[in-house]
């Protein structure tokens, strides 16, 4: 095995157990509850004691941190099985149990699965010994079964848990992967949509300027609206270029898809048309005064309703969808929400749910510099909201300033 294949790997989240932890920690230390108080062979067997029980159930505390401290975890109940194969808490020589140990098998486990190489090495060296004590104070029914279960028992364990480690592995890497793949081909889409505003500014360039040569002696001040108009394209051309290069620089796959006409904030009511026929009632509402963004701007908002309708009926099941559009000072905003029950929303990159359409919309907003807020309600449902700063030149021109 290679060095790569045991770097160690850390449990998300804070140090505290989660259901699952308790729920493994409760079943392992019950079967060697149970182990300790079924009787024997023909009667045979340690003496069911207090101190025994309570010996048996102290295993269960360490369990419930162990994918936050597997080596110490193993080391306690270690010792809570070597206390037990010894017969301190019953009768001093006489082992309390014949069982291998449900919580020493989950926490050798764990060690493999989370610890570092050197941790599953002294994990496996330092069981074996404790189960040599247990078998020291029993007849072995035959040589074979006791070696079976002193040294093939504990390299089972460890190799589950390394399976289960490089199986885990392969699959962050897959979804990082997709992620990956998907950010891609959102940041493709987007340059995309950028050429053609682009090439729009740079045709209303052309037109404008040959306007103006036409008509710069028989209608001076045709001319000069001409120019001033070039000068706006250019200046927004400019702008929407440097996004286009930034975008460029994430990626240099070739575009197959042929391009089509961009849609922009106009297109909104059309989706929440479609979105109630689709099964899904929405409202539009519109605050502050209507006035004309840039292209990139009223695309950028236009994608962030579309995504978050799609993820509304794809997730929020039998629901009630609202979009706001509003107009403000120096910024417009986006909102979409819905007062579904689903709950198959799932945090960005994650690599489920809508956590790829999450990332598609940061990376549009980041384009922007704006902001983009996504998360549950308290009054249920999901809400996606998104704010996207104006150049100076719309609002001040529009008379908003």
């Amino acid at each position: 095995m290679g060095r790569d294949f045991f770097p160690p790997v850390p449990p998300t989240g804070r140090a505290r157990p989660t259901p699952g932890d308790v729920l493994v920690a409760v079943v392992a230390v019950g079967l060697d509850v149970l182990a300790y108080t079924a009787p024997g062979e023909e009667g045979t067997g340690a003496p069911v004691t207090v101190p025994g029980v309570l010996l048996v159930v102290s295993g269960l505390l360490p369990l419930l941190f162990r994918r936050h401290h597997p080596v110490a975890a193993l080391g306690a109940v270690l010792a809570v099985q070597l206390a037990g194969n010894l017969g301190l808490a019953v009768d001093p020589g006489t082992p309390m149990t014949n069982s291998y140990g449900g919580a020493v098998a989950v926490a050798l486990y764990t060690v493999a699965r989370y610890g570092e190489r050197r941790a599953v090495v002294l994990g496996v060296a330092a069981t074996v010994p404790v189960q040599l004590v247990r078998y020291g104070h029993n007849d072995v029914p035959s040589l074979g079964v006791g070696i079976t279960d002193v040294l093939l028992t504990p390299c089972l364990i460890v190799a589950v848990g390394l399976a289960v480690r490089q199986w885990k592995r392969q699959l962050d890497i897959n979804r990082k992967l997709l992620a990956d793949r998907a950010v891609t081909e959102e940041r493709r889409r987007i340059a995309r949509e950028l050429h053609d505003i682009v090439a729009h500014h740079i045709t209303t360039m052309y037109l404008m300027s040959g306007g103006a040569r036409s008509t710069l002696d028989r209608d001076p001040d045709t001319a000069r609206e001409a120019l001033v108009t070039l000068e706006e394209s250019g200046r927004t051309a400019l702008r929407e270029m440097r996004q286009l290069l930034g975008v460029l620089r994430s990626t240099d796959a070739p575009e197959e898809t042929p391009s089509e006409p961009q849609p922009g904030v106009e297109g909104i009511e059309r989706l929440v048309a479609e979105s109630t026929a689709a099964g899904l009632p929405t409202e539009f509402h519109v605050t502050g005064r209507p006035r004309p963004l840039p292209m990139t701007v009223g695309l950028t908002l236009y994608r962030i309703a579309q995504e978050a309708l799609t993820n509304a009926r794809k997730h929020a099941g039998p629901a009630r969808a609202t979009v706001r559009l509003a107009y403000r000072e120096g910024r417009v905003t986006v909102e979409v929400t819905d007062d579904g029950a689903g709950n198959g929303r799932a945090p960005e990159g994650s690599g489920t749910g809508g956590g790829y359409g999450l990332l598609g919309m940061r990376e549009r907003i980041a384009l922007h510099d704006g902001s983009l807020q996504t998360g549950s309600r308290e009054e249920g449902g999901f809400r996606v909201a998104a704010s996207v700063p104006l150049p100076v030149a719309s609002y001040e021109k529009d008379g908003t300033r």
